[in-house]
């Protein structure tokens, strides 16, 4: 059996996979408090691409379900850096499909499940509602029932 120290540290891994590893992101955040100076300095734009890419979506959803107009997303991609902001707000995405890839030990799962509509949602599709934390947040507790069998 692993260690709970072992296991706390997982997500932090899977988020950093997300983003784009190590090569991207320039440095390898091992807890919460890392992770929050890497949102504070602003997440390398390559990150946009790597989670484009792993969840299967145009930019131009990933900007949607950002709440982060197309167009602004292109100019950070040209710049190079996120704000701190918009940093936050992917990390908030590339943290909940990594819950969902735990929850449904599926990735391609996790994503179906991510991107049809849900009943447990009021028929909205999840990835629909990381614009807000309040949206994510519903998200990430209908995760968590089904995790504990609440919702089948």
């Amino acid at each position: 059996m692993a260690s709970s120290t072992a296991l706390s540290k997982q997500p932090f891994k899977t988020l950093e996979a997300l983003l784009g590893g190590r090569s991207v992101l320039r440095v390898a955040p091992r807890s919460s408090l890392d992770w929050v100076q890497v949102i504070r300095k602003g997440i390398p734009a390559e990150a946009v691409e790597s989670l484009t890419q792993t969840i299967g979506v145009s930019q131009s959803e990933l900007a949607a379900a950002l709440g982060i107009p197309e167009r602004t997303l292109a100019r950070r991609k040209r710049e190079g850096m996120l704000t701190s902001e918009e940093s936050a707000k992917l990390v908030r995405l590339a943290r909940a499909v990594g819950r969902a890839k735990e929850v449904f030990e599926d990735l391609d799962a996790a994503l179906n499940w991510l991107k049809s509509p849900n009943a447990a949602l009021s028929g909205a599709v999840p990835l629909t509602l990381f614009d807000t934390d309040i949206g994510a947040e519903s998200v990430l507790d209908t995760l968590g029932r089904i995790e504990h069998g609440v919702f089948a």
